[in-house]
């Protein structure tokens, strides 16, 4: 119980400033799942599975508040699809303690890019719909890869090629429902087929994918109002600064120091 309710509480940080600043609710999960010790796969398969049920929450409330560009939308949750598949089937193909610090360095400069992100402006341009197929592809790569990376890499990208912001953010939500769907079903099959070696002990992991689960459901169907009203430059700082210090903590963990 007490697992389900940290992560609970988890689940309704990440997912408010998810939809505030379209991104943070992988990364923030990733990062506290791999401090608790669980593998990078797991902790990828645990957040993705938790996902399934926020983004389409979330993609809901953005819909109905007309949040969402759909001539950007579809190629970017196609290519998304496509990258986030590959991203699954790399990472199972690893041991845990192999990939774990890659990972832990990746969710760093991520935290890194969000502080820096949130104090510069990037100037404004108009993004072709023709680009947003390469940024799903990377985008859904990282973001299976890393367990978190669709929105620092998409809805920071649609912000600065000039999409507004509630629009960008809508859009990189709504996109990222098809492409963490896809990414949970790649982990699915890489456990039947045998590929993922270490997926057994996923299940001792469910008090805390479900604690994710209901607190991102508790406030995602606020996403859209959040996206509107909160203050995302200062929510971008708190998210960068606790990012950093996590990765801290890890690579002290593995350093055998802590």
């Amino acid at each position: 119980m007490e697992t389900f309710l940290l992560f609970f509480l988890v689940g309704v940080l990440a997912q408010s400033v998810d939809g505030a600043l379209g991104m943070a609710y992988g990364v923030i999960s990733s990062s506290v799942l791999l401090a608790f010790g669980v593998p990078p796969a797991m902790a990828s398969a645990s957040v993705h599975a938790a996902e399934v049920f926020t983004t389409a929450a979330s993609a809901t409330s953005h819909v109905a508040h007309r949040n969402v560009d759909w001539r950007l939308c579809a190629p970017l949750a196609t290519a998304g699809v496509a990258g986030g598949c590959l991203g699954a089937y790399v990472l199972t193909g690893f041991e845990g303690d192999a990939v774990k610090p890659f990972v832990v360095g990746y969710l760093a400069l991520v935290g890194l890019y969000i502080l820096w992100r949130s104090r510069h402006e990037l100037p404004l341009r108009r993004l072709r719909a023709v680009w947003t197929a390469p940024l799903g592809l990377v985008g859904g790569f990282l973001d299976a890869a890393g367990g978190g990376g669709w929105g620092p890499t998409v809805s920071s990208t649609l912000l600065g090629a000039g999409q507004e912001p509630r629009r960008a953010i809508g859009t990189a939500n709504t996109a990222e429902f098809f492409v963490t769907t896809a990414i949970s079903a790649a982990f699915v099959w890489a456990f039947v087929t045998g590929h993922w070696r270490e997926a057994g002990a996923l299940q001792n992991h469910a008090a805390a994918v479900g604690g994710l689960v209901a607190g991102g459901l508790v406030a995602a169907p606020f996403a859209g109002l959040i996206a509107k009203r909160l203050p995302r430059r200062l929510l971008g700082v708190a998210v960068g600064v606790m990012l950093v210090l996590l990765a801290a903590f890890q690579g002290l963990q593995l350093a055998g120091i802590v």
